[in-house]
């Protein structure tokens, strides 16, 4: 009985051994951290302060950067990259301005005043194919005389002349400013986009229809143009009405609306006016006054008769 006393309290201060290592065990390891939530993660991204009209350019006081907790695909960071882009539609106040919503691609490259306008090119009036968009070039036209002025012909002479001068190329085949540059000289390009003022589209596509344009490339430091004033006014197909302002200039637009005859654009007209001119109806002829008719009387009693001469002819009219 004492033995077993023994082992029993033997077992228990084993035991507490064992818990008092375990103790001490937990002791040691550090406090578990108190769970907080996760802090939600924000992207600056710049949103229109007020509608926003499609068509009408960005001003910076029209954006700010907000945080959002979304970064949406093509969204902006600084209102500075947005002045002056135009929205294809109307934006919302308050929305991110994206750039799917922004107009972009050759409207981008294109002034104020200017249109783009799609010509025909190939290997031969094309610089060999060598163009490439960002160029400048001369633009030359060439005219064929087909018959002549009295058969109803529009120009009364071959000709090649200078169209326009240090004209912009937006595009050429494939190829655009500020992207895929890689045509292959040696390709079929068919087009070449070129960036024309307003006033010049009726002229460029008039003398691409009715004759041949052939492009000269130029350095784009060569500052020297046409100088239109010395050459003559283009009178348009459609005759302007009378305005305020009839001293000043017509607008581009305008001008362009009323349009350029292909007899005007080769110089024909003025010379159909003096050739009009040559060919006048004569004048009508003046009577002439009637032959002196002198009449004598026969003397010769054997006949009788009057001896009537006209001009340098005698002739007796029995009496």
């Amino acid at each position: 009985m004492p033995n077993l006393t023994k082992i029993l309290a033997g077992v228990l201060i084993a035991v507490a051994v064992l818990l008092g290592l375990l103790a001490w065990t937990v002791s040691r390891r550090p406090a578990p951290a108190v769970a907080t939530p996760a802090a939600q993660a924000s992207f600056p991204v710049v949103v229109a302060t007020r509608p926003l009209q499609a068509g009408k350019p960005i001003t910076v006081d029209e954006l700010r950067v907000q945080s959002l907790p979304i970064n949406p695909n093509g969204a902006f960071t600084d209102p500075g990259q947005l002045a002056g882009r135009v929205p294809n539609a109307d934006i919302v106040a308050d929305a991110p301005v994206l750039e799917t919503q922004l107009s972009s691609g050759l409207a981008e490259r294109i002034q104020p005043g200017e249109r783009a306008l799609a010509v025909r090119v190939d290997e031969g009036n094309a610089v060999g194919n060598r163009l490439r968009p960002g160029n400048f070039v001369d633009v030359f036209f060439t005219l064929k005389r087909d018959g002549n002025i009295s058969n109803g012909a529009e120009i009364d002479q071959t000709q090649a002349r200078l169209l326009m001068s240090k004209v912009r190329v937006l595009a050429f085949g494939n190829a655009t400013v500020g992207g895929d540059s890689s045509n292959d000289p040696n390709g079929m390009v068919r087009t070449a986009v070129l960036a024309v003022p307003v006033a010049d589209v009726d002229r460029l596509t008039l003398a691409e229809s009715a004759g041949r344009l052939i492009f000269a490339l130029r350095n784009p430091q060569d500052a020297e143009v046409v100088d239109q004033s010395v050459l003559p006014v283009y009178p348009g197909v459609l005759k302007t009405a009378a305005h305020a302002g009839a001293a000043e200039p017509l607008q581009d637009s305008t001008r362009a609306a009323a349009g350029i005859a292909l007899d005007t654009l080769s110089g024909s007209a003025n010379a159909g006016a003096a050739g009009a001119a040559a060919k006048l109806p004569p004048l009508p002829r003046m009577p002439m006054p009637p032959t002196p008719v002198r009449v004598v009387r026969n003397t010769n009693n054997a006949t009788s008769g009057i001896e009537v001469i006209r001009g340098g002819r005698a002739e007796t009219v029995a009496w």
